[in-house]
């Protein structure tokens, strides 16, 4: 299970340039049912995402194909989680 925190950089001022396709990367990010949440850091910080069943080479290729990392709007920082113990709600995070 991973953490992905997309901080911004300086270029922020050129997301909207790039949105839709960063919409589309998140769309298909949950399509493959890689995405568990994705959601903003506060006070508009960046994003983050919550990834989960998939190695972290690939995770790492898919988060350099975001145009917002790609064009440096956001800095990716990847951080990889053993889960040992969850609410049952959870339970399929630690059948890995």
């Amino acid at each position: 299970m991973f953490i992905v925190l997309l901080r911004f950089s300086q270029n922020k001022g050129q997301a909207g340039a790039f949105m839709d396709g960063h919409n589309q990367w998140i769309k298909r990010g949950f399509e493959d049912k890689v995405f568990l949440i994705v959601g903003s850091l506060q006070p508009g910080l960046g994003g983050s995402v919550i990834a989960h069943g998939e190695s972290r080479e690939a995770l790492e290729k898919r988060v350099s194909e975001d145009p917002f990392v790609a064009e440096n709007i956001v800095t990716a920082e990847i951080l990889e989680i053993e889960p040992k113990k969850a609410d049952e709600r959870l339970n399929f995070i630690l059948a890995e």
